[in-house]
């Protein structure tokens, strides 16, 4: 239980005092109602006796009485009616609240604080996680009081409201004060009257109420005197005329009135009544004022019911007015005042509120001063220790001897024993008459009720131990004679008197009061009795600690199924249930679960008590510990209880507060109840919406929305593809985040912005981002341009089993308008929302979101102004939908754009989009500290017009044959207001396309100009020129490919390099399949900027991506090498033999017949293809799928003066055709991919050579032999595709391009992949401390000279004339590097392998066998040599050894050349 004010100690004896009637003449009240009180009330602040009292027991013993109270009251005639007492109980209560305003005990959980105790301790825990350690510390400190006032209340109005029964006699009449007035013409008849009137009272039959302990009653006499007004001297000789009569010990002259209660508000008087009046008047709880509208009626129709509970309004039997009803039945008196105030007691609802009203200003004791309030304590001191305690001491001694006599025994009750109260039963009457349900009925002077009433006066003056004695022995009588209902009484008493024993000689007998309980429940049927034993029995077994004891008890007690239904039962079950929590938490480990199950159970039985507010007290406290507990269909009747509470108490704000919880919390409830849930929560926030319907908007709970799933997208949406018309891709909401494409497209423009700026990045720049979401850099303010439009999309997510239907959904903003050009002191208009003209919105009229359904609402905004604009929610009218609980499936409801469904009901609320920025991680004091960074996607600033692109593409291929060469158009549409310029593209794959060189000439007409619908600019050809190839030259930089340019960076050629508003203009573009087959991503950036500069935004970008798929064609490998024949037109040495192998790769996915390679292209700055060496006749070169074709090409060095004169960027081209058709191979779009895959290929990374300083020499020399085995020639390999598609023969065209670099080094013309090195044993060796000089490979040192030997290839020779055959033979030396090299010729060589000797045999150099020659920068000599035979056959020449260095180097890099081919000669004899 919870702890109380009082003691146990205090409270027994305060619930069981020694009763006084109090029976006043008429003159008498009225001087006590000038101060607004009754006698009997008059005198309650004064009833407890400042001092110890002592009396004697039978024994003759002292018996000291402490703190001893008695209750004075008006006689009532009229036993007290239960409705009356319900009443007042369930007043007591409701009027009893905690104290708002003032710090409660609070252990704070979540949203709601557990009132504990009335002292201000905090718990520094969570509840819930760890209560045990909270409660102990509540429990060990010193302040732990939790109590429940209301509780206190209702119990000590229970107690003084038990209606007197005839089975004891503690609440029976022992006195009885007679008041009259000095006032009065004749005092003293009117005492006589007085008396004659009580006498009546108590022994004329008509009267069974009120009960009155002995015939014989103590009758006091108290004579009133009004100081200010009556005469004193009358007074005092009316009080000597009263001791005379009624001796000195029984009357009395109190003094009153000492002022006149005009004069009251010169001083301020204590007011010690009004604490008393509270609790006894009956309506004065202001506690119903929340809501008067509803309560007030229930207060009207009570009062009208009680009236009619059988009360007389008229004066019975002649009696004064004062006591003919009990104040209980007058259902609502201001205070019991009215019960004199004259006939009618029941007042109309309207006056009784009135009386309310004007009560709270009523001062009691208005004309008494403290002096008359010492002689009011002085009166009760001398009543009480000359009247009533004589009296109470005279009958004790007069039971005990009438009993002792009575059984003529001997002389003490202390010294008996059973068998004397045994003896004679009670006079002879039928055993039927006297049994009634509750056994037996004693006559009113039986042995057995003298004992019992002996036992509860020695009760009544705390004298314990006689009590105990007396009640024990009466116990056994009245068990014996089986009168159940006196046993009862005897046992409950029984047991409270061993605990009340001073020094506790025995231990508390709980078991007395168990088998009272039951009794009283269930044999007697009395749960006002058995009540009564629970409250006492609760409060003795908790000051022992044994609360599980109580808590059992008082649980007994509140089972549905009491014998008493309705409000009492409701009411008494819930308080005692809320003790019973209290216990389990009191316990020494404290039992929370229980004590929270406990609080929900009298949280229930308040609510049908009608008592709403402990109701709700009850369900808050119990949810701190349902709370987080993960028990959430607890939580939710929690939760839902609560809202109701709250809102019948029209505490809304709290309703809605509880039924949010049970929404947004991940219910597990069915979807039947989420919906009842979602309707109710929809008619409480109706409610609160109501109440003001011009506050700000409320937040909803639903639908979640996920905050930082929020995206933000600049600009109009896409438009869709127009026939052969593709809009670029741009961006959109649809496209997925990929953190690698958008660095790429940072990249890109990057690029842009640095050739744009001269090759730098401004400090300034900062990337364009048209898409902003969680992945996007937020932390600046994004910027929008004024006219377009802004879409935010909002992640909304429904938690519920039941759709949401959101209507009218739209963005809430606040603006504020801004000029940005400059002038500061404009001030700031501040707009919020709803400026149409400022910025306008879009409205969704219905958005619904199904079950549990995650869904994107995009919704826009069009600023018409420049400033800066903050979006800061969404706002939307929240609704269900009538009788569905499912829109899926079959039973779907129409679109939801449709306007068709019913809603039933919904309220108007907003959701705040408030994004957590990026964790902060730079400092060191940010990483040690939680700090997050702004997130400004919702800030755009508005700023001036800027022009806006769109490009469409027209006949844009998606798929392509690997090198295939295809036209399409690129339309460029300005739709803005403002002119654009300097529009570029850019790309990470220049080599896919190409806008065509600069100049007008190198771009061809349009396609259908030539035959075939050709792509490339041809010309006709005379079928005598074949084979010999036409020589052209162009210059890179005429195709955007010059010294330090960058190639991706490609500008748009526009005519006047303006694109006016409205403006549309159309471009060829050449496509080229990539070289790898698969599917390509090709990512182009374009970018423009207006024409009149802005401050915020310099430019502007559009992004496209293509996707093409690319299928095998040709693959191309290619050699060079050096040519054996040394004269070309000018007699110098540096012919080549080009070697090129096409194979036809299409596996005919693409339905391709056939390739014909139509024409053959050298492109280098100092070679050309000359001619064709023809290998075969065959003129058209076709390649049908899977065939391979060779072609060898004779290569010549470029004259001088040709590659002199121009710069040294003119590429000088030479084209061998196959066909009769020259493609000019110098044009676009042939020049331009192959600048572009020649720029790609230069940008790979080459083996740069380490330069030092003192090895610099060395590092030429390695140079000059590096390029003697370099050559820079380039080949195009043009071809048609025949492909059959739709029944329909189509020519496809392109070309492949082989850079050729090395001598006889094979060289691609498609990227090869790189082959995994096998698998090899680890090996372990020590490296050479020698310092690795760079050493040109072997094979580069062969190089430096080309030899070459000149002889007839057969000879004739008379061998049988002379037998050695001598032929002359000239050895030609070249000198290939542009240095002086020094030659040893060796000629003493042999060959000694036995297969050389058997295919050749052998022969004999004459003459010199070593030459020592030093060759100039690419000199030819020639040495005469002779060879000598001995017979026929065919010889190998090629014996002699080369070696070479350079001169200026000593021995380095001496090596032997590399030997041409076999010089086979046959000697012939003739």
């Amino acid at each position: 239980m919870a702890q109380c004010v009082q003691s146990v100690q205090e409270l027994i004896p305060d619930s069981f005092v020694p009763c006084v009637a109090a029976l006043c003449s008429d003159e008498a009240e009225r001087l006590t109602r000038l101060n607004h009180l009754s006698f009997a009330e008059l005198l309650k602040p004064f009833s407890r006796l400042t001092s110890e009292v002592h009396m004697r027991d039978p024994n003759n013993q002292l018996h000291i009485i402490k703190n001893l109270k008695i209750a004075v009251s008006n006689i009532i005639t009229q036993p007290p009616q239960p409705g009356a007492i319900r009443k007042l109980l369930n007043d007591v209560v409701s009027g009893s609240q905690p104290a708002e305003g003032l710090v409660a005990n609070v252990i704070t959980a979540g949203d709601y604080d557990l009132n504990i105790s009335d002292r201000s301790i905090k718990a520094s825990v969570p509840w819930y996680s760890n209560w045990k350690d909270t409660l102990m510390e509540l429990k060990e400190s010193s302040l732990y009081t939790a109590t429940t006032p209301w509780f206190e209340s209702y119990r000590e109005t229970f107690l003084q409201s038990m209606p007197a029964s005839d089975h004891e006699f503690l609440n029976h009449y022992l006195a009885c004060m007679l008041v009259a007035s000095s006032n009065e013409v004749e005092p003293m008849e009117q005492f006589s009257k007085l008396s004659q009137e009580q006498h009546r009272i108590q022994h004329n039959n008509d009267y069974s109420y009120p009960k009155w302990f002995i015939p014989n009653t103590l009758k006091y006499y108290v004579l009133l005197h009004d100081v200010s007004a009556g005469d004193e001297q009358r007074a005092e000789s009316i009080y000597e005329e009263m001791k005379q009569k009624y001796g000195t010990q029984g009357c009395y002259l109190l003094k009153i009135n000492s002022r006149t209660s005009n004069r009251a508000s010169d001083e301020q008087i204590p007011d010690p009544w009004s604490q008393y009046l509270q609790k006894s008047s009956i309506q004065n709880q202001e506690s119903y004022e929340d809501g008067p509208c509803t309560i007030t009626s229930n207060k009207n129709s009570d009062s009208n019911l009680l009236s009619l509970d059988g009360l007389d309004n008229e004066v019975k039997d002649g009696l004064p007015n004062n006591f003919r009803a009990h104040p209980l039945q007058l259902d609502q008196s201001s205070d019991p005042s009215n019960s004199i105030d004259g006939p009618d007691h029941v007042k109309s609802a309207s006056s009784l509120h009135e009386t309310k009203k004007a009560n709270t200003g009523i001062i009691h004791g208005a004309c008494l001063t403290l002096t008359d309030h010492d002689r009011i304590r002085q009166f009760i001191q001398e009543f009480t220790f000359r009247g009533l305690l004589p009296h109470i001491e005279k009958t004790i001694r007069q039971l005990n001897d009438q009993l002792i006599s009575r059984k003529g025994l001997s002389r003490s009750l202390f010294s008996a024993t059973k068998k004397w109260f045994s003896g004679s039963k009670v006079p002879e009457k039928s055993i039927n008459e006297l049994k009634n349900t509750s056994g037996l009925l004693y006559p009113p002077e039986a042995p057995e009720l003298q004992i019992r009433k002996m036992a509860d006066l020695c009760f009544l003056v705390q004298h314990y131990d006689l009590a105990y004695s007396c009640y024990h022995t009466a116990k056994k009588d009245f068990l014996n004679d089986q009168a159940m209902l006196y046993a009862a009484g005897a046992l409950e008493m029984a047991a409270v008197s061993a605990f009340l024993q001073p020094g506790a000689p025995r231990p508390y007998p709980a078991h007395y009061m168990d088998t009272a309980i039951q009794t009283y429940r269930d044999i007697c049927k009395n749960m006002v009795l058995a009540e009564r034993c629970v409250l006492l029995s609760a409060e003795i077994l908790k000051s022992q600690s044994k609360y599980s004891e109580a808590a059992a008890l008082l649980i007994r007690l509140t089972s549905e199924q009491s014998t008493w239904k309705g409000m009492d039962s409701d009411l008494r079950s819930a308080l005692l249930l809320e003790q019973a929590a209290h216990c389990f938490i009191n316990m020494k480990s404290p039992m929370v679960r229980k004590y929270a199950f406990h609080m929900i159970l009298a949280g229930h039985r308040f609510s049908k008590a009608g008592q709403k507010k402990h109701a709700l007290r009850c369900y808050c406290q119990a949810m701190q510990v349902y709370k987080g507990k993960g028990w959430s269909l607890a939580e939710d009747h929690i939760n839902f209880t609560i809202g109701r509470q709250s809102y019948t108490l029209r505490q809304l704000d709290n309703a809605v507060s509880a039924f949010r919880h049970i929404l947004i919390n991940e219910s597990k409830q069915s979807a039947v109840q989420q919906g009842a849930f979602l309707r109710e929560y929809l008619y409480v926030y109706k409610n609160v919406s109501q109440l003001s319907p011009d506050g700000p908007l409320p937040q909803l709970p639903l639908p979640y929305i996920n905050s930082s799933a929020t995206r933000v997208f600049f600009g109009h949406d896409r438009r869709p593809a127009d026939g052969e018309k593709q809009a670029a891709t741009h961006v959109s909401l649809d496209q997925e985040y990929d953190s690698e494409s958008s660095q790429q497209w940072r990249e890109l423009e990057e690029q842009v912005v640095a050739v744009v700026n001269k090759g730098i990045i401004p400090s300034s720049f900062y990337p364009t981002q048209y898409c902003l979401n969680s992945y996007s850099d937020n932390s600046r303010f994004p910027l929008a341009v004024v006219e377009e439009p802004i879409t935010v999309e909002v992640a909304f997510r429904n938690p519920l089993k039941v759709p949401l239907l959101l209507t009218d959904l739209s963005l809430l903003w606040k603006f504020q308008p801004k000029d940005f050009s400059g002038k500061d002191n404009e001030e700031v208009k501040e707009l919020i929302t709803g400026e149409p003209e400022m910025i306008g919105t879009e409205v969704i009229s219905e958005f619904l979101i199904n079950s549990e359904e995650s869904k994107v609402a995009r919704l826009k905004l069009f600023p018409h102004h420049i400033g800066e604009l903050h979006i800061l929610g969404v706002v939307y009218n929240l609704g269900t939908i009538q009788g569905s609980m499912t829109v899926d499936g079959i039973g779907a409801l129409p679109g939801c754009h449709t306007g068709k469904h019913s809603l039933s009901m919904s309220v108007r609320g907003r959701q705040d989009l408030e994004i957590q920025g990026p964790r902060l991680n730079n400092t060191k004091e940010e990483k040690t500290s939680i700090k997050y960074g702004p997130d400004r996607r919702l800030d755009p600033i508005i700023t001036e017009e800027m022009p806006l692109l769109e490009v469409f593409f027209i006949h844009f291929p998606t798929g392509l044959l690997c090198g295939e060469i295809r036209k399409a158009y690129v339309e460029f549409v300005n739709v803005s207001k403002c002119p654009l310029t300097a529009l570029k593209v850019v790309s990470k794959r220049p080599e896919f396309f190409t806008f065509g060189g600069n100049t007008a000439v190198l771009t061809p007409l349009s396609p259908s100009a030539s035959e075939n619908c050709s792509a490339y600019k041809t010309v006709v050809t005379d079928s005598t020129s074949v084979c010999t190839a036409l020589i052209s030259s162009a210059s890179s930089v005429d195709f955007g490919i010059g010294i330090g340019s960058q190639p991706e960076v490609i500008p748009v050629p526009l005519p006047d390099t303006v694109l006016l508003p409205g403006a549309s203009v159309q471009l060829p573009m050449w496509l080229r399949g990539p070289d790898e087959e698969g599917v390509h991503e090709i990512n182009f950036l374009f970018y423009y900027e207006s024409v009149k500069k802005q401050p915020k935004i310099r430019h502007r970008i559009l992004r496209h991506t293509a996707v093409i798929c690319t299928s095998r064609s040709l693959n191309v490998r290619a050699t060079v090498c050096r040519s054996n024949s040394l004269e070309d037109e000018e007699g110098r040495g540096g012919n080549m033999l080009v070697f090129v192998d096409v194979e036809n790769t299409n596996t005919s996915e693409a339905g391709v017949k056939e390739f014909h390679i139509v024409q053959v292209s050298s492109s280098s700055k100092h070679w050309k293809l000359q001619n064709s060496v023809n290998l075969t006749e065959n003129k058209e070169a076709k390649l049908a799928s899977r065939e391979k074709g060779k072609f060898c090409f004779k290569a010549v060095r470029c004259k001088e003066k040709e590659a002199a004169v121009q710069s040294s960027e003119r590429y000088t081209f030479a084209d061998i055709i196959f066909g009769n058709e020259q493609i000019i191979s110098s044009a676009s779009p042939c020049a331009d991919f192959f600048y572009r895959s020649l720029s790609s290929e230069l940008k790979k990374p080459q083996a740069q050579l380490s330069l030092h300083t003192e090895k610099h020499s060395i590092e030429d020399a390695v140079r000059l032999i590096q390029k003697c085995s370099e050559v820079d020639l380039n080949i195009i390999i043009l071809w048609k595709a025949y492909v059959v598609e739709d029944s329909k023969q189509l020519i496809l065209e392109g070309q492949h391009h082989v850079i050729l670099r090395t001598i006889g080094k094979e060289a691609f013309s498609y990227p090869q992949k790189q082959e995994l090195p096998e698998m090899e044993l680890l090996k372990f060796f020590r490296p050479e401390n020698t310092a690795v000089s760079s050493r040109p490979s072997v094979d580069q040192l062969s190089n430096l000279i080309k030899t070459s030997l000149h002889y007839p290839e057969s000879f004739n020779h008379p061998f049988h004339q002379k037998s050695l055959c001598l032929v002359p033979v000239t050895l030609l030396l070249s000198n290939c590097s542009k240095a002086d090299v020094d030659v040893i010729v060796d000629l003493r060589h042999k060959t000694t392998s036995p297969e050389a000797l058997e295919i050749h045999g052998s022969f004999t150099w004459l003459g010199q066998t070593q030459y020592k020659l030093q060759l100039k920068s690419q000199e030819i000599h020639s040495l005469q040599l002779k060879a000598c035979f001995v017979h026929t056959g065919v010889y190998n020449l090629g014996t002699p050894r080369v070696f070479a260095k350079l001169s200026d180097q000593v021995t380095v890099f001496e090596t032997s050349q590399q030997n041409s081919m076999p010089a086979l000669i046959i000697i012939n004899n003739m």
